[in-house]
């Protein structure tokens, strides 16, 4: 196997093949060009967007400043908004389902480290895949780790640390980030809407 085959398995290895390399530079490169565009720029970040993801809806927007490693690894739904200084480290699978809203600060990482000190000083990685379901919204500063994944129709709170999988349909929030409740129909009714 290569190693990129080895990351996509969720196997240790090492990210200093010239292949991952190669990809990795491509897509830093792309990823400065867009952060270098003005912001009225709206066709060519989009079309400059949709050259680095793997996939897209039609309806989307992500926010300057946004990294990511490969770019090809991530998918995102239909309506999908991201707000400012987005990082997602994508050497394994990272997927959006639609109506997705990530506040601005929040990082995805799927990247991991070998847990052994003598494996992670020869430079072995991991890479476990983050899947967010639809209708989520993410919070400020939000950070979700290797291998979570989160739900349709829930929230989770600003400044969580995710580690573990959140089910659909509830609150969670905090450092490690828990359900703290289920959203109800007494939900709607939260906020006032104008007529």
């Amino acid at each position: 196997m290569t190693e990129k085959e080895k990351a996509q398995a969720g196997l240790l290895y090492k990210s200093t093949e010239e292949e991952l390399k190669s990809e990795l530079m491509r897509c830093k490169n792309l990823c400065a060009e867009y952060n270098r565009l003005m912001p009225s720029q709206s066709e060519e970040r989009k079309a400059l967007l949709k050259k680095i993801l793997g996939k897209t809806g039609e309806n989307f927007w992500i926010e300057q400043s946004f990294w990511c490693d490969y770019g090809y690894n991530i998918e995102i739904g239909e309506n999908f908004y991201s707000n400012h200084n987005l990082v997602i480290l994508d050497p394994g699978k990272v997927t959006f389902g639609d109506n997705c809203f990530v506040a601005p600060n929040c990082g995805f990482y799927t990247a991991g480290h070998a847990l052994d000190a003598e494996q992670r000083n020869e430079g072995f990685e991991i890479a476990l895949p983050i899947t967010v379901g639809n209708n989520v919204w993410i919070g400020g500063s939000v950070c979700v780790m290797p291998g979570v994944t989160i739900g349709d129709n829930t929230i989770i709170g600003g400044g969580s640390v995710v580690t573990k999988d959140i089910p659909s349909g509830v609150i969670a929030a905090g450092n490690p980030c828990r359900v703290i409740r289920k959203i109800t129909e007494a939900d709607k009714n939260k906020y006032k809407r104008s007529l």
